[in-house]
């Protein structure tokens, strides 16, 4: 079992308005630091400099102490001590596949899990919630939606974020449920599900009407159930 903290957003995130703020106080907030390190990790998006000034631009509004983790221009030679010292790591969207296989040719996956056990928050928005789960669905080969198979597995089952966001998902998600892919986790694009050792502890949103869902296979069809949101306080 994989022990540690994982926050997996269906939308949102790094941006600049005061709702994605919201949820990036709550992920700092569940670093237990003064001033948590954060690494951005924008591996999905091939490390873009528009993305990881924007972290960097986000981190000046809430006092924590920014890092980031590029691994095609790589520069970070010992990445076990370097990601075993954060508090947080926080996943961009972008090609989940794409950074599946960079993060295994670098060996980042084994070092992510050890973080986790060792107390670092994980969490991401799109292939940064992807990532964490067995499965997932991802537009990593084209337009059109499809299923990931392989993701690193630290929550159990599978995940779908942008579930009113991007009108292929839900209706994906339902059919690969109901034809046998891994009961999962769904959510909207302003909430996002906090999971401590794989269960889930709470789902929470930045605005209200923003959900997050179980969707398992009963009787050879998806069932969804929605899960009580916390909308998160000013």
């Amino acid at each position: 079992m994989t022990t540690g903290q994982i926050v997996a957003m269906g939308g949102g995130g790094l941006a600049s308005d005061p709702e994605d703020a919201l949820m990036v106080g709550f992920v700092l907030g569940l670093a237990g630091a003064r001033r948590p390190r954060v690494c951005f990790v924008g591996t999905a998006t091939g490390d873009a400099e528009a993305y990881v000034l924007a972290f960097y631009r986000e981190c000046a509004r809430h006092g924590c102490t920014p890092a980031d983790l590029g691994l095609f221009d790589r520069r970070m030679e010992d990445l076990h001590a370097f990601v075993l010292a954060q508090d947080v790591v926080y996943v961009g969207g972008g090609n989940t596949a794409s950074l599946l296989a960079v993060w295994r040719a670098h060996g980042l996956d084994a070092i992510l899990r050890e973080a986790l056990a060792a107390g670092t928050v994980m969490c991401g928005v799109s292939a940064g919630v992807n990532c964490w789960f067995q499965a997932s669905t991802t537009d990593s080969f084209g337009p059109t939606l499809a299923p990931l198979h392989d993701g690193l597995g630290f929550v159990p089952g599978s995940a779908c974020p942008h579930y009113d966001g991007e009108e292929q998902r839900r209706p994906l998600y339902q059919r690969l449920v109901a034809g046998g892919f891994p009961a999962g986790w769904a959510a909207d694009d302003a909430a996002a599900l906090h999971f401590r050792d794989g269960e889930l502890v709470e789902a929470v949103a930045t605005r209200p009407g923003a959900r997050a869902y179980r969707v398992e296979a009963v009787d050879g069809r998806a069932v969804e159930t929605p899960l009580p949101t916390r909308v998160l306080d000013p």
